[in-house]
């Protein structure tokens, strides 16, 4: 047998027996073709279905950006009498004990499913010990601050770094290193968790009317699409829970005529490239409109 008939007939014995294991697709099949993929259909009230109502924008600079904008740390804004890490530690720890004379309400030790590392970790209050539990913005405030943030005021602001539905009781050190990380660029590493966290993630850029960039958007799609039915989380609030600052105007079908349209809009000041903007409102060139 020549050589080239040998190494013809070696080549058809592989491939027979790779289909026949179904390891190899010809080309040009219905299996095979590149863009036949389906992405599941998202069910009626899923966080799948939930995500195409969230918009699309570019991130704007992180110039500008301090914690303290987002209030001065944790904050009793339910006015049950905690702060707001305590409260977050009492829910999502289990067997916790509390500091006699606080009315239950400085938490001392408890015991953590974490849901970002499937671990199971003892919390203990105390410096050195603390830092083992972290309380987790699912939506970095960093995060929230490029991506439509930068305009509210520090209320608003406030009461997004303390809601409850933006809080997790999570390990310390992989909370440190997500950082301002969204969906394209951090995920647990609990694989189990990563539907729940970003429906989650979700629910909190609709209601406070974030923004996501075309990256976040495409990541959290390919999660959500492993878990169609997955559901948006519930307000987790107490009664006396304030209501949720409404979500940012919808956008308007043209340019703004004048700054009383932007004021009337709630969109003051506007910037350059905000939706709406026309250059006439900005009067001293700076790329910010109606700012008085």
């Amino acid at each position: 047998m020549s050589l080239r008939a040998a190494l013809s007939s070696a080549l058809t014995l592989g491939l027979v027996a790779a289909l026949g294991t179904g390891c190899v697709e010809l080309a040009g099949s219905s299996a095979g073709a590149a863009g036949d993929a389906v992405p599941p259909a998202a069910v009626a009230g899923s966080a799948l279905e939930a995500l195409a109502s969230v918009e699309v924008r570019g991130r704007a600079p992180r110039s500008g950006y301090e914690r303290d904008l987002f209030g001065d740390g944790w904050v009793d804004t339910d006015r049950n009498g905690c702060d707001t890490r305590n409260d977050v530690l009492a829910r999502d720890l289990t067997g916790e004990t509390f500091q006699p004379g606080t009315r239950d309400c400085v938490v001392l030790t408890g015991t953590l499913a974490d849901p970002y590392s499937g671990r199971t970790i003892a919390f203990r209050r105390g410096e050195g010990t603390s830092e083992a539990v972290q309380i987790d913005h699912v939506v970095a405030l960093s995060d929230a601050w490029q991506k439509g943030a930068q305009r509210w005021d520090t209320a608003r602001r406030t009461a997004f770094a303390n809601d409850p539905l933006n809080l997790l009781a999570v390990d310390g050190p992989l909370n440190q290193g997500k950082g301002d990380g969204d969906a394209a660029t951090w995920l647990p590493p609990n694989r189990s968790y990563r539907c729940a966290y970003v429906a989650r993630q979700v629910a909190v850029k609709l209601t406070y009317g974030l923004w996501m960039t075309t990256a976040e958007r495409a990541a959290a799609s390919t999660v959500l699409g492993t878990c169609p039915d997955q559901p948006l989380p519930a307000r987790d609030v107490s009664p006396a829970q304030q209501e949720p600052p409404s979500a940012t105007p919808a956008a308007p079908a043209g340019p703004y005529a004048d700054c009383a349209a932007v004021r009337a809009a709630g969109a003051a000041p506007i910037r350059e490239g905000d939706p709406g903007w026309n250059a006439a409102l900005d009067r001293d060139g700076d790329g910010v409109g109606c700012e008085g």
